[in-house]
């Protein structure tokens, strides 16, 4: 990606600044949906085919990652090994919901859409965390 369209995308040619609004959408998109996933655990098991108990356990997870992310978004340089982290645990995330799919019983047609949507949206969170992180390291503070 090039430095110019990265830079468009993060809305600032300042790698740090662009790392850190990664992290903290990263957080209020988990965050969210943690939330989501544990309070309506019963209906949206339902919509997507997953087990309640599964969505709360999920979504206590979530929360607890996100406000993770948060913290990590809200330092004016976010410590490099838990940036890599957050990279490292957001690709994995992504591969782990699309092997999901084939591990649960019977996902519903919204859960088959759901999964594999959310899986990419992680994986994009990943590949702009991953580059900010690099264009930080190499480029301008």
């Amino acid at each position: 990606m090039s430095t110019t369209l990265f830079g468009s995308i993060a809305r600032t040619t300042v790698p740090q600044t662009a790392l850190r609004r990664f992290l903290a959408l990263d957080c209020v998109v988990t965050a969210g949906n943690g939330l989501a996933y544990a309070a309506f655990g019963a209906p949206l098991g339902r919509l997507l085919g997953v087990g309640q108990d599964v969505l709360l356990e999920i979504g206590l997870f979530l929360t607890l990652y996100g406000a993770g992310v948060g913290w990590l978004a809200s330092r004016r340089r976010p410590p490099v090994p838990a940036v890599k982290f957050v990279v490292e645990a957001n690709w994995a995330w992504a591969a782990l919901s699309v092997v999901s799919l084939f591990l649960w019983d019977a996902p519903t047609t919204a859960g088959l859409v759901w999964i594999p949507a959310q899986a990419l949206v992680v994986a994009g969170f990943a590949y702009v965390q991953q580059l900010a992180l690099r264009e930080s390291a190499s480029g301008p503070q």
